[in-house]
């Protein structure tokens, strides 16, 4: 194929995402051509970008497929990895929201549990420097 048939190219391209599944990296080898030119054809042409942001919304319907098949199936690891993202507003996350009232926090203590003794300051805000 010449340098001059970039629809050719976009749409070799456009087969061969389809059949890896939406990944850039074996597609442009598959195709033959660098990863530069793939994201120049995407910055460049809405129909081709259209085209690509498509194939990777069903490679993304897929892996939620399979997501759900293993937790139908009762994966642990799985249903936790769902709740952890989706589930945040029953609970299910890593971290603590603190709320102050809208005062300042002039200083932070960690208490250490288990094994590690006492407690120590980490930080000061600039008014206590």
């Amino acid at each position: 194929m010449s340098k001059h048939q970039p629809e050719v190219w976009k749409e070799k391209l456009l087969e061969a995402l389809e059949r890896n599944l939406g990944i850039v990296t074996p597609t442009c080898k598959e195709v033959g051509i660098s990863r530069d030119r793939f994201y120049t054809y995407y910055n460049e042409d809405d129909r081709f970008k259209k085209a690509v942001d498509d194939i990777q919304n069903i490679q993304l319907d897929f892996v939620e497929n399979q997501l759900f098949r293993k937790i139908k199936e009762g994966s642990e690891k799985s249903i936790l990895f769902y709740m952890r993202f989706r589930g945040k507003k029953r609970g299910y996350n890593d971290s603590v929201d603190i709320t102050t009232g809208g005062q300042n926090i002039n200083d932070i203590k960690v208490i250490f549990v288990n094994g590690n003794e006492g407690d120590r300051s980490i930080g000061k805000t600039s008014e206590n420097k």
